[in-house]
């Protein structure tokens, strides 16, 4: 646990509670000061694998908490940005569809898991939980950006950054379900 690279994935599990704290009823400085906050979070997410796997500390710890950090990251900020108003009409399509595989997939992992099948994150899953980050992080800039910057284009790359997210995890989660499917036969 004291692993530096299980540290920043805790310390990315703690960073939640008070990056939900700054958005809630948030005026622009709230705002600010999350995106910020969600912006060292979210590299604590690449620096945490990065070093583990280059001091050879990768741990089962490591790989159970880096995932679940994740999807309470994602999962907190697309319900404040939901609430708030920020993602509306047909953007909430979008966070549906990320939130709902993130469940499916979660419980998918568990099932393989009682078998003791191990399903590895895919190179294109990697790529759809960046653009997924990088979507929520302008979302969260857009309440600021409405506030005291609004020729700040945060809403439409929060915008479209979030609907590829939601292609890319169409995309993956087809793919986990596949795997997984073989293993329930």
């Amino acid at each position: 646990m004291s692993s530096l690279p299980n540290l920043l994935t805790l310390s990315r599990i703690l960073a939640v509670p008070l990056i939900m704290i700054l958005m809630w009823n948030a005026g622009w400085a709230g705002y600010l000061a999350a995106f910020a906050l969600y912006c060292v979070a979210g590299a604590t997410d690449y620096l945490d694998g990065y070093l583990a796997r280059s001091q050879g500390t990768v741990s089962k710890l490591g790989q159970f908490l880096d995932p679940i950090a994740d999807k309470i990251m994602v999962a907190a900020a697309i319900v404040l940005l939901i609430e708030n108003g920020i993602v509306s009409g047909w953007l909430t399509i979008a966070a549906l569809i990320i939130l709902l595989r993130e469940i499916i997939v979660s419980g998918l992992r568990e099932f393989l898991g009682g078998v003791q099948v191990s399903v590895p994150v895919s190179k294109l899953a990697k790529w759809k939980t960046a653009v997924q980050m990088i979507a929520l992080g302008a979302l969260i800039l857009e309440g600021f950006a409405m506030r005291v910057w609004p020729a700040l284009p945060a809403m439409e790359v929060g915008e479209v950054g979030l609907w590829i997210a939601a292609i890319l995890t169409l995309i993956t989660g087809y793919d986990y379900m596949r795997i997984g499917l073989r293993h329930m036969k």
